[in-house]
């Protein structure tokens, strides 16, 4: 059976008269790398700051680990997360290493051997007197990392921790975030823009729109909704079926009046409209579809009338 780290119930947070969640229930189970995905304000950092008691819902339910928000159980679960809000707050004069120390000592921590050791696992372990001031964002991103691990925790949040870092830095943090999920054994919650990297390193994701969670689905639910496919428009459809039977069975779908999906793996375009023109087929388009999470998230916005209200 499937332990839930983190789960909200018809949870809904206002600021005065605006609501900004509106009934979400969302479920981040152990071992989950959780993608949350909407667009600005749809309420992805107001989720992240409920969870940590930065802020305190108007209604619902949430729990960590079993423990209702609320409970002394729930302030001690707390201790086990570990969370990179908005920003990595750090000190610009200070030295990484210096940083952390202020963050042991805050946490109760007294082994300062950690230190060292968290900051190589992030790959920060060289930085020696450079202030935090002078690093890279992605560095900073890093440090921010380096500080959420400092007390092992089994669940880590990130809220857009990829945002405006180069195609190099994004790429060293995915490993970094798959690092951490595999080798450490935590759970991690993460918002982005960047959905191709979203794609790349989750296991689950889950669609929030104008503070409405629209669904929740796991990577392979993902992957076998968008399987990709081979589109053709032709204006005999009846002619096309058949041909397409004798050459590849019942592996197509027909999507409107004149439309086709190939799904066959084996089948490609060239092959396709060769085998169509040569029985006489008049082909008005041909081409591949591509699966993405930006699609897959565009059409399900599309399918509200464009968001609820």
């Amino acid at each position: 059976m499937e332990t839930s780290v983190l789960s909200l119930k018809n949870v809904s947070k206002s600021f005065g008269k605006e609501k900004a969640l509106n009934q979400v229930t969302l479920t981040v189970r152990k071992g989950d790398i959780y993608g949350l995905i909407g667009r600005n304000g749809s309420g992805k950092t107001t989720i992240m700051r409920l969870i940590t008691d930065l802020s305190t819902e108007s209604k619902g339910e949430i729990a960590l680990s079993g423990n209702a928000k609320g409970t002394s159980s729930y302030h001690t679960a707390l201790q086990r997360i570990g969370a990179v809000i908005e920003t990595p707050v750090a000190y610009n004069k200070l030295t990484a290493y210096e940083n952390m120390k202020i963050i042991c000592i805050q946490k109760g921590i007294h082994d300062f051997s950690i230190i060292n050791e968290t900051l190589e696992f992030v790959n920060l372990a060289n930085t020696g007197k450079k202030k935090f001031r002078n690093f890279s964002l992605g560095m900073k991103q890093r440090l921010g990392i380096a500080m959420a691990l400092v007390n092992s925790p089994d669940f880590l949040i990130l809220d857009e921790p990829i945002n405006g870092l180069d195609p190099i830095a994004i790429i060293e943090f995915r490993e970094l975030l798959e690092k951490i999920n595999i080798e450490k054994n935590t759970t991690i919650l993460i918002s982005s823009h960047i959905l191709t990297e979203l794609y790349q390193v989750s296991t689950r994701f889950g669609f929030i729109h104008q503070g409405e969670m629209i669904q929740e689905i796991t990577k392979e639910e993902f992957d076998s909704s968008c399987s990709q496919a081979i589109i053709v428009r032709v204006q005999n459809t009846s002619q096309a079926a058949v041909v397409l039977m004798e050459a590849i069975g019942d592996k197509f779908r027909f999507v409107g009046e004149n439309e086709i999906h190939i799904t066959d793996p084996s089948a490609s375009v060239a092959g396709i409209n060769q085998l169509l023109s040569a029985n006489g087929i008049l082909i008005d388009f041909i081409g591949k579809k591509e699966s993405s999470l930006e699609n897959y998230y565009t059409n399900l916005i599309q399918s509200l009338g464009g968001g609820k209200k």
